[in-house]
């Protein structure tokens, strides 16, 4: 069936390669470019199939080979090259079908990360803090551009809320599945007796969505405007710059306050309402069809975690995946790349058992 596939999309290629190759074409740069770019995402698959029908016709040949041969060296020689060929068959089959396993088409998109604290007072705005720190370490790593939309501080220095935007190609796909519960187990600040805490935060990740993609009815909000404020409540600002936006229909409510202007605030405030509204939508279709994913936040209590930050131990722990790693300060720093991977490796592989 897989292969199948594969032989339509190889015929895909030498047409986009022949009309390439047409002088016509090559006179429309718009044309010529977008060819370019659909020849540029088939090629890896078919590079990779090629490779495949390489191996399976030496395969066919050792064979062959090995039916007609009388000398038990040569035999055993034989037999451990068709060994080694069905490992690499298996190996590059399972690659192919990888490659062919439908793309999420939000993955390419920007995103709109929320940490909250949970259960754990301060402690758990100080952890909202060290997450929001690590996220942004580890999009800067990737060449990709932070940018805070609204946020909650705390008088020492945690946050009860806040909201970012993360923007660069493919910021959505590998931050998609911190979504969740996160727990951390340390020695507060706070506290004199030293003894270990348990604190929760939940995190939920929105692909951001294009004003084109979603249209909002001016007569569905309701917008306020007031004095921002800062930690313990003091006003940080003179004017009325503090946006709140209510989505009528729903009862979604949109707060922005970082920013000195209205106008900014708004633009903010109406970017998050605009990924709430269709993460909504999108879970409606969902639950409509099947029971399997539930919505991204929890309600912060200590049972429902994705992963425990535990200080003590210096150690992470991905529930999902029992994924164990020792160098808790080395991935709060914003090396979360081998978890992210793994958790990618670990999805791809329960889709592929599904699809066979």
């Amino acid at each position: 069936m897989w292969k199948k596939k594969v032989e339509e999309i190889e015929k895909q290629y030498r047409e986009l390669s022949q009309k390439m190759s047409d002088p016509e074409t090559m006179k429309d740069f718009s044309a010529f470019q977008k060819l370019a770019q659909n020849l540029k995402e088939i090629e890896p698959l078919i590079q990779k199939y090629h490779q495949l029908c390489q191996i399976e016709t030496e395969l066919q040949e050792d064979r062959s080979l090995l039916k007609k041969e009388q000398d038990l060296e040569l035999r055993q020689l034989l037999e451990e090259e068709i060994k080694e060929l069905e490992a690499n068959y298996e190996r590059c089959e399972k690659e192919i079908k990888t490659m062919l396993l439908p793309k999420d088409p939000r993955d390419e998109r920007n995103t709109l990360i929320e940490i909250r604290a949970g259960t754990g007072g301060e402690e758990a705005a100080l952890f909202v803090a060290d997450l929001f720190r690590m996220y942004s370490r580890y999009a800067e790593s990737q060449g990709w551009k932070v940018e805070i939309m609204n946020s909650n501080p705390t008088e020492l220095g945690g946050f009860k809320e806040i909201i970012f935007a993360v923007e660069g190609k493919g910021a959505y796909s590998k931050f998609k599945y911190e979504s969740g519960v996160h727990r951390v187990q340390r020695v507060p600040i706070t506290e004199a007796g030293g003894r270990i805490h348990t604190s929760t935060v939940t995190v939920a990740v929105l692909p951001e969505v294009d004003e084109v993609d979603l249209k909002i009815k001016a007569e569905d909000l309701r917008i306020d405007v007031y004095r921002s404020s800062g930690p313990g409540g003091q006003s940080v600002n003179t004017t009325d710059s503090a946006v709140r936006i209510t989505h009528l229909p729903t009862g979604i409510m949109v707060t922005c306050q970082d920013e000195k202007s209205q106008h900014k605030n708004r633009s903010k405030a109406m970017r998050i309402l605009r990924a709430r509204l269709l993460e909504l939508e999108e879970k409606k279709q969902k639950e409509a069809i099947d029971e399997e994913r539930r919505t991204q936040i929890g309600t912060g209590e200590r049972s429902e975690r994705i992963r425990t930050y535990n200080f003590p131990q210096n150690r992470v722990t991905d529930h999902r995946i029992n994924l164990t790693l020792y160098r808790l300060e080395s991935i709060l720093e914003g090396n979360l790349g081998e978890v992210v991977e793994a958790l990618i490796a670990e999805e791809k592989a329960r889709v592929l058992e599904k699809v066979g």
